[in-house]
């Protein structure tokens, strides 16, 4: 039996990265998938790729900083498929790079309202109708930066803007967990997709090595020897999503080839 048969899960952010593979896990496992994000292109673009009749996707655009458009997401679930069974958080602002020092607090908070914030709009918006339905599954995507920061990059903001979702994740599961829904949390690595792929190459040109020395840094740390993909990824949300996962919430799950071990 497929693990979403007969489910709706809302993704926000899907792109051509890990939300786009996230949506086509939902409907490659039965389920329909309710695609949210700013550019209306990328969500036309993903749903045609995943689903070309259109039988079990639909999509509109949705800014998770502005609680109306998360509400209007949440009401395209309920009235093209009949309620919402879970819902997948993939939407971030995570292109903001620096530390302390050198840090714009404005530029912060716009990271937080986005991600942490925003992050939790999403989550009431849907709330109505987990209810309703008699519970289900809330997956928030974090990073493992927020637990053990990366010596390559510095992503301060990002790291604890998802830290601080983490943190919330704990309340949240005891506080929606009588009306059982499950919160747990997703914490991918360097995930091999359209994001890293492109600081591989950028490296990789601006040091002016092979793009295989770049790639051969980032995995010399991890237990196996390929990093997660977006894939990867997407399935381990799959898992939290489905009735597999009943008994497990308020969780962070590593899905990063054994760089980091907890």
């Amino acid at each position: 039996m497929s693990l979403l048969a007969g489910k709706t899960v809302v993704i926000s952010g899907v792109g051509a990265g890990l939300g786009h593979q996230v949506a086509a896990a939902v409907v490659r496992d039965g389920g329909n998938a309710v695609l949210g994000a700013r550019t209306g292109a990328n969500l036309a673009r993903s749903a045609t790729g995943i689903d070309p009749d259109g039988a079990r996707t639909a999509y509109r655009t949705a800014d998770i900083t502005d609680e109306g458009q998360c509400e209007a997401l949440a009401g395209l679930a309920r009235e093209r498929f009949g309620g919402i069974d879970a819902v997948v958080h993939v939407a971030a602002w995570d292109t903001h790079f620096g530390g302390l020092q050198d840090a714009d607090f404005a530029t912060w908070r716009s990271v937080l309202d986005v991600n942490l914030l925003g992050t939790l709009r999403m989550t009431r918006a849907c709330l109505p109708a987990l209810r309703a339905g008699g519970g289900g599954s809330v997956v928030f995507i974090g990073t493992q930066s927020a637990v053990a920061a990366p010596s390559q990059v510095r992503q301060a903001a990002y790291a604890a803007s998802k830290g601080a979702l983490t943190s919330a994740m704990y309340s949240l599961a005891r506080e929606l967990g009588p009306d059982r829904i499950r919160v747990n949390s997703v914490l991918p690595g360097w995930m091999w997709g359209p994001p890293v792929q492109a600081y591989v190459r950028f490296t990789a040109h601006t040091e002016g090595v092979p793009e295989e020395a770049v790639l051969a840094r980032l995995t010399e740390r991890m237990a196996l020897p390929e990093p997660a993909t977006d894939a990867d990824v997407a399935d381990a949300v799959v898992f939290l999503a489905s009735d597999r996962a009943r008994a497990i919430t308020g969780q962070s799950l590593l899905v990063n080839a054994g760089e980091l071990m907890r």
